[in-house]
């Protein structure tokens, strides 16, 4: 990894029964302050049932986060494509990339939730089925192409769009993975990145790691296109941390029961079980199972390290939001892995060191010659002070 980039995946999960005027209020100031501390991306969800993920629109909430910020990456974490007409999906992406000059991104995905699905009539396999057939469109489309086409769901007559992209040739483009192999296959066929997602919350899909992407190097040779790149590659998985392990624990026992049950209870997602009956139990899983880290810094690097380990290497480490954490703590978290984590992992282009490398080893070139540099130091305070007294014995 030459630069691995830092970002949140926001779906997001928030408390049935709160105010979600304020939550979704809370979700804009965390990418505030992501934006203020240099991290690099942030994907935001589309949802439309069971009370916890309420963002109906990503490309809606990316453009009031946009003004708000200044550097960091939007993309839709992500795009239900099998709900939409992919031509206004296309259109729509366009528009974001000219309002944010060149800051947003699509993600997508067939959607997680069948009660999203069941509302338009459409189960789990008619929406993976038309995510292949709407991407097919949607990448026709940004490469200009005139395109005629009826879906299951739309009919395309000489459908075209009528702005360019603002990013060139086209802003990035990624695949949600998983379980299965659709993601993968998708990506490495349209020659798109992939977005990881229940690939890092489960043991399972934390071994699959590896092999999602040789399916996206095996379709992608398949498909004639270039050899896929994995720096396009993203990686979903769970993190929060404190100056010290137990205080991480205690923290996120302000909501992290209310996350479980959600995937135990509420929601229909199998591929994203977890485990735990009381909250020692959830956080033991977290750690346990490899999937995340609750703790201190040093937990959090050898978290990624282990999943670059497991992947081969990827692009993107994205941290799962989850208000397992007040929102003061979430801060802090966001904050420690600004200070504590990104700088192993990133400038190792130059002279392969990284930056948190490149400063240590500053530090001990010093320290090693501190004594000799001191009396250097007091050896012109000697001198001066003799030059001076001679001055004024002159006069």
């Amino acid at each position: 990894m030459s630069r691995l980039r830092f970002g949140t995946f926001l779906a997001p999960f928030h408390r049935a029964g709160e105010n979600p005027t304020l939550a979704l209020q809370r979700d804009l100031e965390l990418i505030e302050h992501l934006d203020a501390l240099g991290i690099d991306e942030a994907w935001i969800g589309e949802h439309h049932s069971a009370g916890s993920e309420i963002i109906a629109s990503p490309e809606i909430f990316i453009a009031a986060a946009a003004e708000r910020t200044k550097r960091i990456k939007l993309g839709t974490g992500v795009t239900s494509a099998s709900y939409h007409n992919p031509l206004w999906v296309a259109d729509r992406m366009v528009l974001l990339d000219h309002l944010t000059r060149g800051r947003s991104m699509l993600g997508v995905g067939p959607g997680s939730l069948p009660s999203d699905s069941a509302m338009i009539g459409l189960n789990p396999t008619d929406t993976r089925e038309l995510l292949d057939v709407n991407l097919d469109i949607i990448m026709r489309l940004l490469r200009g192409e005139v395109v005629t086409e009826q879906t299951k769901t739309h009919n395309l007559i000489e459908a075209q769009l009528q702005l360019r992209p603002y990013t060139e040739p086209c802003f990035d483009v990624a695949v949600a993975a998983v379980a299965s192999p659709t993601g993968p296959r998708m990506a490495g066929r349209h020659g798109v990145g992939l977005l990881s997602i229940g690939a890092t919350l489960t043991q399972d899909g934390f071994d699959a790691l590896a092999h999602h992407w040789n399916v996206v190097e095996e379709r992608a040779q398949h498909y004639g296109q270039p050899a896929p790149d994995r720096e396009k590659w993203r990686l979903v998985g769970l993190m929060h941390i404190a100056e010290t392990k137990e205080q991480a624990y205690r923290e996120v026992e302000y909501g992290i029961e209310n996350w479980f049950r959600y995937f135990q209870k509420t929601a229909a997602f199998p591929q994203m079980a977890v485990e735990g009956g009381d909250v020692k139990e959830m956080i033991d899983f977290i750690n346990e199972a490899g999937i995340g880290a609750i703790g201190t810094p040093d937990d959090a690097r050898a978290q990624v390290q282990r999943l670059a380990d497991q992947s081969g290497g990827f692009g993107a480490m994205l941290l799962l939001g989850h208000e397992w954490a007040n929102p003061q703590a979430t801060k802090r978290s966001w904050e420690l892995i600004a200070q504590e984590v990104l700088p192993h992992f990133q400038g190792t282009t130059w002279g392969g060191r990284s930056h948190a490398e490149s400063t240590q080893a500053a530090k001990e070139r010093a320290g090693l010659r501190r004594d000799e540099f001191a009396a250097t130091q007091l050896d012109a305070v000697d001198h001066m002070t003799k030059k001076y007294e001679a001055e004024v014995a002159s006069k």
